[in-house]
This record gives C-alpha cells, structure tokens and sequence, in this order.
C-alpha cells in the first residue's frame, strides 16, 4: 500500500485544483467545497488503489465536482426562476437585481456547461478551463485524440446553440 504526503500534495497541487474550482463556479464558496470534495475523493481513491498520476486525477475529480455543483445549481436556479415566476403572475415581487443577474453572461454560459452531456462537458472545461491539448484531453478522458476533438466540435456547437440570441423575424421588426 502507497503511503501519500497530503499535506505536500495540498501544497504542490490546490492551486490548480483551486483555480479550476473558482473559473468553472465563479464564487469562493463554491470553490471551496468543490475543492475539499475533490481532495477528500482523491484520498478515498488513493486508500483503494495506487494513483499513476496525481495531478491528473486531481484535475479530473475538481472538473468532476464543479461541473456536478453546476448542474445543480442550475437546477435550483430553475426552481428559483419557475417560483419567482409563479410570484410575479400572483402579482408579487419583480426584483430587477435577480433579473439583471439572470441575464450575465457568465451565468449563462454556466448554464449552458451544465446542460451539456457529461464527456462534452468535461472536455470544453478541460480545454478552455484548464488550457489543455487535445492529447492530454484525450489521456485524461481515456479516449482517442479524435474523440477529443469531436467532443470539443459537438460542446461548442450547442454552447453556440444555446448562448446566441435567436434571431427576430423579419416580418416582427417591420411591425
């Protein structure tokens, strides 16, 4: 059984995890359990099998967790917009801070990550989170290079899909 210096792993690698926690949660707090969650499941993987490669599997599981926190943020912040809704047809509360923060970018964008399929998900936030290469996307995914790159071509075209505005018809704006 391989014995692990967590305290030199923390030191060497919770930068990196850190930063990839805070650019895909956008908020310390977010970060900070994601960060702890990566830690913890990597000792737990650690105490069942030798680890190859750490700082891979640290990548992974913080690109895991944060897209996961993701998901469900973006599923509370649904109930959240389906509830305020409810609110404003019974004649209640309009708040225009909460609809201007709905309409960021970065929110959307958050969003729409969320909403994609888990590999295409992990591969966009690997790519243009963590700067990867499609060579290391693909070692860290376990697939081909090619694989890699269809996954990139396929996230981007509905991220696309989902964050450009729909176009209004011609027959509306001459209206």
């Amino acid at each position: 059984m391989q014995v692990y210096d967590w305290r030199h792993i923390t030191e060497e690698h919770g930068p990196r995890v850190w930063q990839i926690a805070y650019r895909l949660l956008g908020n310390h707090s977010d970060a900070a359990d994601c960060f702890q969650e990566t830690f913890l499941a990597a000792l737990e993987i650690s105490r069942r099998q030798p680890v190859r490669n750490l700082r891979g599997m640290l990548v992974r599981l913080a690109t895991t967790r944060a897209i996961d926190r993701l998901r469900q943020r973006s599923r509370q912040e649904r109930y959240q917009a389906l509830a305020q809704e409810a609110r404003r047809e019974s004649g209640s509360g309009n708040d225009p801070a909460d609809h201007a923060q709905t309409g960021e970018l970065s929110g959307r964008l958050r969003e729409a990550i969320a909403q994609l399929p888990a590999q295409e998900a992990k591969a966009f936030c690997l790519r243009y989170f963590s700067e990867m290469s499609y060579r290391q996307i693909a070692k860290e995914l376990d697939i081909k290079t090619s694989a890699a790159g269809v996954l990139l071509h396929r996230a981007k075209a509905r991220l696309r899909e989902r964050l450009t505005p729909e176009a209004v018809p011609i027959d509306e704006v001459k209206r």
